[in-house]
């Protein structure tokens, strides 16, 4: 039996996220790529790595997370009206997900919420905030 997984480990695992009405959001079986990660360096929230705890290599488990131990709530502060004429001659389409350049370079994704006039409305909230999810993980490697 190997390791289960700790606070430190490095875990490679397949993931599928699903939504309530059991459709899949991602997974990492559509790209055959499994996800790899070391517990607590920031990329799964806490509550997604307390149901990590304890499964070792061969184990699959399903669990349900609220939107507040998944992706959280969406923030009214993360939408933004934006001036139609930044997008230059692209007309953007609601639903469109879009990559924005932050100031210091980096690119997030924005969803086109609506467009009115000179206002395109872009939320930047993760596109599964406050959704409860489901998700199915395969733990394929630990390593301490």
């Amino acid at each position: 039996m190997s390791n289960p997984i700790n606070a430190n480990s490095e875990v490679v695992m397949h993931f599928t996220i699903k939504l309530s009405d059991g459709s899949a959001a991602d997974s990492t079986k559509m790209g055959g790529k499994p996800a790899k990660f070391r517990m607590g360096d920031g990329s799964l929230t806490e509550n997604f790595e307390k149901c990590l705890l304890g499964l070792a290599a061969g184990e699959q488990k399903s669990f349900v997370l609220e939107p507040n131990d998944a992706f959280g709530e969406p923030n009214p502060d993360n939408i933004y009206h934006v001036d139609r004429e930044k997008f230059a001659d692209e007309v953007p389409e609601e639903g469109a997900v879009m990559l924005f350049q932050q100031p210091n370079g980096s690119e997030i994704p924005g969803i086109i919420r609506a467009v009115a006039g000179n206002s395109v409305t872009v939320d930047f909230n993760h596109p599964l905030a406050g959704q409860t999810l489901t998700f199915e993980v395969e733990i394929l490697e630990v390593n301490a």
